[in-house]
């Protein structure tokens, strides 16, 4: 795990340079931490046992998430992926695939299907979260749009306690992440080179 500074002590000083490490790597950089990504995520329990996953589209410089989610598909695993509401919560649909994704708002993609409800979320056995990094105590440092915030409390209303699985690069494990008091710890990170657990 690497050390943060103290003058990235804040959330905002924090993602700028996690953002600005992220955006020096290339499409093959992209594409191949995706490949890796998808075999080490496939060696988690909690993952490979799954019926049913909460995934996400990964956009731009996000760690990708195409090859893992045809793998928990090709093993028969009902992956659900995320459609942004105007107020930032999130509704879910089922993947079908790239050929079942269309463009939303903010260069995101998102299924095109039938719209299963916020709480469809509540049924996953395991759910994948975005995030810029990742520290010991498993606390996530997301983008600042608050959107799985209102995952995880969704999660946490409903008594339900599916896998929180955070994809990242190697590199964005940290000493310490900035936390608030609604923040809630992940059960595990995977990067391109290995699963990582947590408490």
């Amino acid at each position: 795990m690497h050390s943060v500074s103290t003058t990235d002590a804040s959330k905002p000083a924090l993602r700028r340079r996690l953002l600005a490490m992220r955006s020096g790597l290339t499409a093959d950089d992209i594409e191949e931490a995706g490949a890796s990504l998808a075999c080490r995520a496939l060696e988690l329990p909690e993952l490979a046992r799954a019926s049913t996953v909460a995934a996400y589209v990964s956009v731009g410089r996000e760690p990708g998430t195409r090859a893992l989610r045809e793998a928990l598909r090709a093993r028969g695993i009902r992956v659900l992926l995320p459609v942004l509401l105007p107020d930032n919560d999130l509704d879910w649909g089922a993947d079908e695939g790239p050929d079942g994704l269309v463009s939303a708002g903010r260069g995101l993609m998102e299924p095109g299907g039938p719209r299963l409800g916020p709480e469809a979320v509540t049924r996953a056995d395991a759910v994948l979260l975005p995030g810029l990094a990742v520290d010991r105590r498993g606390m996530r440092l997301g983008r600042g749009g608050g959107s799985y915030d209102r995952v995880l409390a969704r999660l946490a209303r409903a008594g339900t306690d599916p896998a929180l699985v955070v994809l990242l690069y190697d590199g964005e494990l940290l000493d310490a992440v900035p936390e608030e008091p609604h923040d809630r710890p992940v059960h595990a990170a995977v990067t391109p080179s290995g699963a990582h657990r947590f408490a």
